[in-house]
């Protein structure tokens, strides 16, 4: 895969059966990097988790209750880097507030963010006109 000037674009309906979808899009986009030096499978992994916690927590978290409501996810692929955007239409968080899990008394949720911003190198949470963005980056180089 060439990596410069590439943009997947996918929007889906707020619906967790489209969760494999999106993962396996950011693990055929890991795999296929050509230009990436480093471990491609591990990257792979990486996006794919990344992908699908970031869209889950835009379907539970910001749009759940409206199941004609849409996430849009866009993956820019740059020779540098790989850029990750989830649009949702939810309330929006604080992601500086999000606590850090318990690892000694572990619950289920409530890891998706940490994972995130420990496997990525940059995530911001953003209003943009009518929606939250969460944009990921993943440097390539």
């Amino acid at each position: 895969m060439c990596s410069s000037d590439i943009q997947v674009d996918v929007i889906i309906p707020t619906q967790t059966k489209y969760l494999d979808l999106i993962g396996s899009i950011g693990e055929r986009i890991g795999k296929d990097l050509e230009t990436f030096e480093g471990d491609r499978e591990a990257l792979a992994y990486h996006l794919n988790l990344v992908l699908t916690e970031a869209t889950i927590n835009a379907i539970k978290h910001a749009n759940y209750k409206n199941t004609e409501d849409t996430v849009r996810i866009t993956i820019q692929i740059q020779e540098d880097a790989v850029i990750i955007k989830v649009y949702d239409h939810g309330q929006g968080f604080d992601l500086e507030n999000v606590p850090i899990p318990d690892f000694e008394n572990p619950k289920e949720g409530g890891m998706g963010i940490f994972f995130i911003k420990t496997l990525m190198d940059s995530v911001t949470y953003t209003r943009q006109d009518d929606c939250n963005v969460l944009e990921i980056v993943k440097y390539l180089k």
